[in-house]
């Protein structure tokens, strides 16, 4: 039964909204990437994407035609009409690429191409990278997003190792020397809805401009005692001394409260309608993220063959948790038993430096651009926890009491570990033929980690990694507008997070993957379509030893072949259309685990990985009926996927409808009315840490929003 509740309390929403604001509060210039090899374009009056120049898929400042790869952009003008909020259900849009959050992953983790999670999928804030171990939690929020850049498959050669499975980079809105614009959007909806966000940006002088935006946010939640807040705040400034010379201070500030809901258990191997919107957390439970971005950006462009561009940076999170995390029904009391009450700490910083020189000319009479660059950093990570031991009680399943957090062991600091890495790149680019142009690209990283044991004192271990991240590829341009492209990579990814690696992990090496990829790219008057195919294998998972398996070894493998395809298309004056869908094969090779009681070492070869969808789709028409009216409405598909390695758990597919009417009351204001999962789909997003855990995704819900230009 749906919980459709109207927002019938926007004074206590906004109340909780302004204390979020204030909790948060105690990109650089706008991008003007070098163009190389201009010999081939695409009319920019044409629908679509392929031609905007990215700074995901290259170095060199490519579109996506240019680009041996497969690149999605999803722009500012798609994030409005869509009206996502959450930066994973905008992300999730793009094709081929699906949200698997949780709070333990930071509600950031998401799966492309069969690969998932942190250490193969990596995120990206303005193109740069947070090392990490459970994930990145900022940004979260699209209001102060100018684009969002999906690149799938291997990205070692761009950004280091952990990006098998692809990168997505979350592009913020930047300052403009123009005219000041303000914007503002107010939104209440049900379950308590309630967002408010405002931006403003313009030139203060002929050489000065600025940008801000804010946003906060508040819910009840889908599920009893679910509710969250968050705020977040980006502000940069532009300083243009001289025509060749800018240079962009920006800083970024993020506060979560997420709903603190660790999912629903099975019961006797099902889960049951009637626990859709049970809460089996304790009552004082907690969870907290705190994010700071700061960035000076400098660019010289000194002719038009030259740009050197720096940056150097500061981030800072601290993460915090304390929550019952467990639950398993039990047949014999009919309860829910809890255990794991956990309480965690992580404090993390890191400062970095980066720097690309780009160079365009002629190489042997053959038009050429080049990049070469340096990325270093230093990061720290410090882990307080209680040893995820406690409970508070087992509960009823259908009225649970909450209680209290409850933990005998004391929350005190237990490790820290540090990270030096340093990288040297370079990417080329050499046009055979005004059709015909090769790209290549190498990247070398070295990383030293160490770790100390905080409760003895001691040095834990130290360990030196290294990798060659490389790719290779092809363009040909059969017509101005259509391309066909070919390339192949090599990547690595470590088997943990780096700055959450255990004394045990760090015996291992880098897992190594690669992937061959060949597509095909066409941009028509009114629209745009891709095709690609890719096959990826990584090898260097940690299996059991078949000889002891008590130990681990890195004998095992896994691999991903698959299609995508995608079309945008406005098939007439009014009405316009987005499609993308994949179809993939994901599975083990040569993976071993121990299960069972007395244990046995057990094959997985040919399983599907957990949380990897093998079938994925979004629709999204829109029709503007009248001169000042537009309709709109998407069905999002995700396939079955599995929550254990065994695949005898499986989370059934699901597809969910959105639906939108705006009106243009004004030139300056709108007016929309959305609803999202029209028909109350119960669904489950992903699997907890525990496989017969499972988070269920939102209910359906109404929202009104105003937006305003002055």
């Amino acid at each position: 039964m749906s919980r459709f509740r109207p927002a019938a309390r926007p004074a206590g929403a906004f109340s909780a909204l302004a204390c979020a604001l204030a909790t948060a509060f105690s990109a650089h210039a706008a991008d003007d990437p070098l163009r190389t090899l201009d010999t081939v374009r695409v009319l920019d009056t044409r629908a679509g994407t392929l031609g905007l120049a990215t700074s995901t898929g290259s170095s060199l400042g490519l579109d996506a035609l240019q680009t041996p790869a497969s690149l999605t952009v999803v722009t500012r003008a798609q994030l409005e009409q869509r009206g996502d909020a959450s930066l994973n259900d905008a992300i999730s849009r793009a094709g081929a690429i699906s949200a698997m959050p949780h709070p333990g992953n930071g509600l950031s983790a998401l799966s492309s191409r069969g690969f998932t999670d942190s250490a193969s999928v990596m995120r990206l804030y303005d193109g740069l990278r947070q090392y990490g171990g459970i994930g990145v939690t900022f940004p979260f929020d699209t209001w102060s997003i100018e684009r969002i850049e999906v690149l799938r498959g291997p990205a070692s050669v761009l950004y280091g190792d952990g990006a098998i499975g692809g990168v997505v980079n979350i592009v913020p809105k930047k300052p403009h020397l123009g005219a000041i614009e303000n914007e503002v959007q107010l939104t209440l909806g049900s379950e308590d809805t309630a967002r408010l966000g405002f931006g403003s940006g313009g030139a203060l002088s002929p050489t000065l401009a600025y940008r801000v935006d804010a946003s906060g946010n508040y819910s009840g939640g889908w599920v009893d005692r679910g509710r969250s807040a968050d705020a977040t705040f980006n502000g940069a400034l532009l300083w243009q001394p001289r025509a060749d010379l800018q240079f962009t201070l920006t800083h970024a500030e993020g506060y979560q409260a997420p709903m603190r809901y660790f999912g629903t258990p099975l019961v006797n191997g099902q889960q049951l309608d009637a626990l859709r919107h049970r809460n089996y957390n304790v009552a004082d439970s907690m969870i907290r993220f705190r994010d700071r971005w700061s960035q000076l950006d400098a660019v010289w462009t000194p002719n038009a063959s030259v740009e050197w561009r720096t940056r150097l940076y500061q981030v800072d999170s601290q993460r915090d948790w304390r929550n019952a995390e467990r639950y398993v029904f039990n047949p014999a009391s009919g309860l829910i038993d809890r255990s794991d009450n956990t309480e965690i700490t992580h404090r993390q910083d890191q400062t970095g430096l980066t720097s690309t020189l780009r160079l365009t000319g002629t190489l042997g009479g053959f038009g050429n651009a080049l990049a070469i660059g340096v990325d270093a950093n230093r990061a720290h990570f410090t882990h307080t926890n209680n040893t995820y031991t406690g409970s508070s009680g087992p509960v009823d399943p259908f009225n649970p009491v909450p209680g209290q957090f409850a933990s005998a062991a004391p929350n005190i600091p237990r490790y820290r570990n540090s990270a030096e890495q340093v990288a040297l790149f370079a990417e080329d680019r050499i046009a055979l033929t005004e059709r015909w142009s090769l790209l290549g690209g190498l990247r070398h990283d070295r990383a030293t980690i160490e770790r100390t044991d905080l409760v003895s004192g001691q040095a834990a271990f130290s360990k030196r990694y290294s990798s060659t991240g490389w790719r290779t590829g092809t363009v040909f341009a059969v017509t101005p507008g259509f391309s066909v492209y070919a390339q192949y990579a090599q990547a690595a990814d470590p088997v943990s997070g780096l700055l959450m690696i255990s004394p045990a992990n760090g015996v291992f090496d880098l897992s190594k993957g690669r992937q061959v990829e060949v597509g095909v790219k066409q941009a028509f008057d009114r629209g745009e379509w891709t095709l690609a195919a890719y096959r990826i294998r990584k090898t260097g998972l940690l299996s059991r030893d078949p000889l002891d398996p008590s130990q681990r070894v890195q004998i095992g493998a896994q691999t991903s072949r698959g299609i995508e395809a995608s079309l945008n298309w406005e098939f007439a004056p009014d009405w316009s259309l987005d499609l993308n869908a994949t179809v993939l094969k994901a599975e083990f090779e040569d993976f071993l685990e121990t299960t069972g009681t007395p244990p046995r070492l057990v094959s997985r070869d040919g399983n599907v990985p957990p949380n990897v969808a093998e079938r994925l789709a979004n629709a999204w028409l829109g029709w503007r009926f009248l001169p000042d009216w537009q309709l709109a409405g998407g069905v999002r598909y995700v396939g079955k996927r599995y929550a254990d390695n065994a695949n005898t758990l499986e989370l059934p597919g699901y597809a969910t409808t959105d639906l939108s009417l705006s009106w243009q009351a004004r030139p300056a204001t709108r007016i929309t009315a959305r609803v999202f999962n029209v028909f109350d789909k119960a669904y489950y997003s992903t699997a907890y840490y525990t496989a017969t855990q499972w988070l269920l995704g939102a209910d359906r819900r109404v929202e009104l929003s105003l937006d305003h230009r002055f």
